[in-house]
C-alpha cells in the first residue's frame, strides 16, 4: 500500500485508554466490509485555484494589518518556478490547476514578439508569455493540467459587442506549442456576475451570453475537441436559502437559470462557485461575513449542501446526466477571514470535501494555492498551513469509491469514508470531532491514523500524532508518519483524524 508508515501508538490513541477516569465503550465499525458505494470521483477530485492575477500580478486581496478600509493591494506575480512551490503542489497531484478568477475576464495576452507596459483598451492585466510559459511547466511538473476560462472584457469584443476568440485562440497556440494541456475550461469567470468584467456592453444579459457561448462552444468543439466545457461556472443565485446573494458584488446581475434556460444540452459538465459568505474585507457590503465561533457549527459546516441542491436541480433540468464540478470554493469570499488560516478552518475543508463527495460531486477546486489568507500556503514564508496537511492525507487515504458513512456513535462525531488508494479492499476513513468530549472507535483489523490537533483551534502550526509535519530542503514530507491502531481508537475532541484500514476487505473496493 503507497505512503504508508508505522511507528509505535501512543497510549492516548490506541488500546484501552480511559477517558476522565471512566471507562468509554468503543464504538465498533465492523461495518466496514458492507459499507456500499454510492458515488465515484474524479481521479483528480481534490484540486486548487491559481488566480490569473497571482499569475500576472495586480491588485488582490489586501493582507491584515494595513488601514481598516483596504481591499486590495499589488502583490507581485506568483514565482512557479519556484522549487518549494512545486515540490508542495507535487504532493497533491494528479490534481487540476485552475487558473482563472474574476481577473481572468479582463486579461491580455500578449502576442508573439510583443512587450507591454500597459494593457491594451478594454484590458486590465497584462499576462506575458513567458508567464503563461511558467504556468505550463509548473502544470507539468506537479501532474496538474490546466482548467481555465477566457477574456471577455471589452477588448474581447468586436464593433457590435460580440465575443471574438482571439485570446482564446492565442493562449490555445501558446500552450500546445509549450507541450501542456487544457483539460477544461469555462467560457468566463462567473457569467452570472458580467458587471465585475471591464466593458461588457450596456445591458449585457440572458441572450446576449447565449449568443457569445455558442461562438464560444463552436471554436472549443472545432480548435479543441479533447477540453471539457464546464459552465456556466456561477457563484451564489436566486432561490439559495442562505450564503451570499449574488448581486452583492457590484451592481447587475443575471440569474444563472436564465444562462442555462438559454444554453441547454451545451456543457460537458456543470459548474459552480460557492462561499459560504465573505470576510472582514468585504464588510462594507453588508450581507454579514464568516464568523468565527460558528466554524464548529453544523449550519456553518453545511451550507454547501444548500448551494449544491441549487445548481443540482438546475443541472436535472437543464444538463441532465452531467457530470457536477466545484470549480471554486474557500472558506469566505473576498480572500478569506483571519482564521481561515489556521486548524479552525481545516474542518470545513475536510468536511466540505466529505459531504461533496458523498453528493456525486466529481472536482472541488480550493481557492486559493498559495495566495491571501484562504490559501493552502502561505505564499510569504512558502510554509503550508494546516488545511495543506489534511489536504495531503486526504489524497492518501480517500481514493475514487465513495462509501456511505459508518454509523456514527455521536452527532459531533463526522465519519466519511472511501476506498483506500492502493490496497485491494481497504477503506479511508476520516473523523471530524467536533464536540466539546473524546470518541472512540473500535476496528475489526488492524488499522493506522492520523491525528490532526491544534491547540488553540485557531493557531497555524497544526501537529499530527503529536509531531509538526515539515516539507525538508529536498522537497521530502517528514514527520507525517501513522500510527498503529489496534482494537480502538481515541479521538479527542475538536480533532480531524485520518484513518487507513488496509485489511476492510469491502467487496465496492476490491
Amino acid at each position: 500500500m503507497k505512503h504508508i508508515r508505522l511507528f509505535t501508538a501512543a497510549a492516548i490513541l490506541c488500546g484501552s485508554t480511559t477517558v476522565a477516569g471512566a471507562k468509554q465503550e468503543p464504538t465498533a465499525l465492523s461495518e466496514l466490509s458492507t459499507l456500499p458505494k454510492i458515488a465515484t470521483v474524479d481521479a483528480r477530485f481534490q484540486s486548487y485555484n491559481i488566480e490569473m492575477v497571482e499569475v500576472t500580478g495586480g491588485r488582490f486581496w489586501a493582507p491584515y494589518g494595513g488601514p481598516p478600509d483596504e481591499v486590495y493591494r499589488h502583490r507581485d506575480p506568483l514565482d512557479l518556478r519556484n522549487s518549494r512551490l512545486q515540490s508542495l503542489a507535487k504532493h497533491l497531484g494528479p490534481a487540476y490547476m485552475r487558473v482563472s478568477g474574476t481577473w481572468a475576464n479582463n486579461t491580455y495576452l500578449e502576442a508573439e514578439h510583443e512587450h507591454l507596459t500597459q494593457p491594451p483598451e478594454g484590458y486590465k492585466q497584462v499576462l506575458t508569455r513567458q508567464q503563461w510559459r511558467d504556468v505550463i511547466a509548473f502544470s507539468k511538473a506537479v501532474d496538474a493540467p490546466i482548467v481555465t476560462s477566457f477574456a471577455a472584457s471589452g477588448g474581447a469584443r468586436d464593433h457590435d459587442g460580440r465575443w471574438r476568440s482571439e485570446q482564446a485562440q492565442r493562449m490555445l497556440d501558446l500552450t500546445r506549442k509549450e507541450g501542456g494541456t487544457i483539460a477544461a475550461a469555462e467560457f468566463f469567470n462567473e457569467p452570472n456576475v458580467p458587471s465585475a468584467t471591464l466593458g461588457m456592453p450596456k445591458g449585457y444579459n440572458a441572450d446576449n451570453y447565449a449568443v457569445d457561448f455558442r461562438q464560444f462552444r463552436n471554436w472549443a468543439r472545432q480548435n479543441i475537441p479533447t477540453m471539457k466545457i464546464l459552465g456556466p461556472g456561477g457563484v451564489g443565485g436566486d432561490g439559495l436559502g442562505g450564503g451570499i446573494p449574488v448581486n452583492a458584488f457590484g451592481g447587475g446581475h443575471i440569474s444563472t437559470e436564465s444562462l442555462m434556460l438559454r444554453t441547454p444540452n451545451s456543457v460537458d459538465a456543470v459548474s459552480y462557485h460557492f462561499y459560504g459568505q465573505v470576510s472582514e474585507r468585504c464588510r462594507m457590503l453588508k450581507i454579514g461575513e464568516a464568523i468565527k465561533d460558528d466554524a464548529l457549527k453544523p449550519a456553518w459546516l453545511d451550507a454547501t449542501l444548500a448551494d449544491l441542491k441549487y445548481y443540482n436541480g438546475l443541472r436535472d433540468k437543464y444538463e441532465p446526466g452531467k457530470p457536477i464540478w466545484n470549480t471554486e470554493t474557500g472558506q469566505a469570499a473576498c480572500g478569506g477571514s483571519p482564521w481561515a488560516a489556521t486548524f479552525l478552518d481545516t474542518f470545513r475543508y475536510v468536511n466540505q470535501l466529505g459531504i461533496l463527495a458523498q453528493k456525486g460531486v466529481q472536482v472541488v477546486m480550493h481557492n486559493t494555492f498559495a495566495t491571501s489568507d484562504y490559501a493552502l500556503i502561505d505564499r510569504d514564508t512558502m510554509d503550508p498551513r494546516p488545511s495543506y496537511w489534511a489536504a495531503v492525507l486526504w489524497k492518501r487515504t480517500m481514493g475514487q469509491g465513495v462509501l456511505a458513512s459508518p454509523r456514527s456513535p455521536s452527532p459531533d462525531l463526522r465519519l466519511y469514508a472511501q476506498c483506500l488508494p492502493g490496497a485491494h479492499g481497504g477503506v479511508g476513513l476520516v473523523a471530524l470531532n467536533i464536540g466539546a468530549t473524546s470518541q472512540r472507535l473500535a476496528f475489526p483489523s488492524q488499522a493506522q491514523a492520523w491525528v490532526m490537533s491544534g491547540v488553540p483551534l485557531d493557531t497555524t502550526k497544526v501537529k499530527i500524532n503529536g509531531r509538526s509535519p515539515i516539507l525538508d530542503q529536498q522537497g521530502r514530507i517528514r514527520s507525517l508518519r501513522g500510527v498503529a491502531v489496534k482494537g480502538s481508537l481515541l479521538l479527542p475532541k475538536e480533532t480531524v483524524t485520518f484513518i487507513a484500514v488496509p485489511g476492510a476487505d469491502n467487496a465496492a473496493c476490491r
